[in-house]
């Protein structure tokens, strides 16, 4: 095995045991699950319309089956981050032809736990539906550049402003588990995901916001089971 190799099985043995202690609950025939996924977040009111764009980004995922409930209660413990604006408007100078953008990137990233309820067992098909409560983040940053088409290393830049602010916010899921042999999982679904008291603009403003999302996700998990055998090899 190479050095590589081990190192990435010394990184899921180690997620795994941090997964089982803070979900905090005992190992059942219906095996948890760690996962990552690529998502899809789509405005869905005018709050998030005017200060965002539909985006894409990604998160990890775990998943532990909380054994008293008959495989139909788990908990979910979750971290994402999604891009909802890149956007490069440039400038000319009209006497010599220079030309300055102004880039604007707006990122979004979510730390989520809470309930799930749905199948957990050996089914191949496993619906499940959650409410998570979170903690959303959002962060703003713009900088103007004097570019250079030949050598991106020489290009001028400057940082306007960068601007993070947290607020608490909630999310509904629906969604359906593809069961593999009880050692891996795919999942997709819906969530509606609301923030509640964002600074307009992210600080150009006295108004606070509330913008609500939608979301798109497909993912993979693996069992813990599984993680524990193939690190052992």
């Amino acid at each position: 095995m190479t050095h590589q190799g081990r190192w990435c099985r010394r990184l899921a043995t180690a997620a795994l045991a941090l997964a089982t202690t803070v979900a905090g609950v005992s190992r059942t025939s219906a095996d948890g699950l760690l996962g990552v996924y690529g998502v899809r977040m789509v405005p869905d009111d005018r709050d998030a319309e005017r200060f965002s764009r539909p985006g894409w980004g990604g998160g990890i995922q775990v998943v532990v089956p909380v054994s008293a409930t008959h495989e139909l209660l788990a908990g979910v413990l979750g971290f994402e981050v999604v891009n909802l604006l890149d956007e490069d408007t440039p400038y000319f100078d009209p006497p010599t032809g220079l030309r300055v953008e102004q880039q604007t990137s707006q990122n979004y990233f979510r730390c989520y736990l809470g309930p799930r309820l749905g199948l957990h067992g050996g089914e191949v098909l496993r619906p499940h539906m959650g409410l998570n409560l979170g903690v959303n983040v959002y962060n703003i940053s713009t900088d103007v550049v004097v570019p250079d088409d030949y050598d991106r290393e020489n290009e001028i830049r400057q940082n306007l402003r960068s601007e993070t602010n947290a607020a608490f916010g909630y999310d509904g899921t629906l969604g359906v588990e593809l069961n593999i042999r009880n050692q891996a999982a795919v999942d997709f679904g819906v969530r509606f995901v609301k923030t509640f008291g964002v600074p307009q603009q992210l600080g150009e403003g006295s108004v606070r916001i509330s913008p609500s999302y939608f979301q798109y996700y497909l993912g993979l998990g693996l069992s813990f089971g599984f993680m524990r055998a193939h690190g052992r090899d």
